[in-house]
């Protein structure tokens, strides 16, 4: 049971030496990550569409 109490103590030792970032770091991080996943977002809705119209119009061809 020492061992775990010795593990949380060395574990708050090390938090304290954390450097954490400011607020407007903090928000200007947040934004960079939601500006990209919604640009990732958009590119994989553009290719799926575009995909699956030509799927759509090989399979079109090909049913005849």
């Amino acid at each position: 049971m020492n061992e775990v109490f010795q593990f949380f103590n060395e574990v708050k030792v090390e938090l304290t030496k954390v450097v954490w970032p400011k607020f407007d770091e903090w928000v200007g991080s947040t934004v960079i990550v939601l500006v990209l996943v919604a640009a990732f977002a958009l590119y994989l809705y553009f290719v799926d569409s575009v995909l699956s119209v030509l799927v759509h119009r090989i399979f079109e061809y090909y049913s005849i």
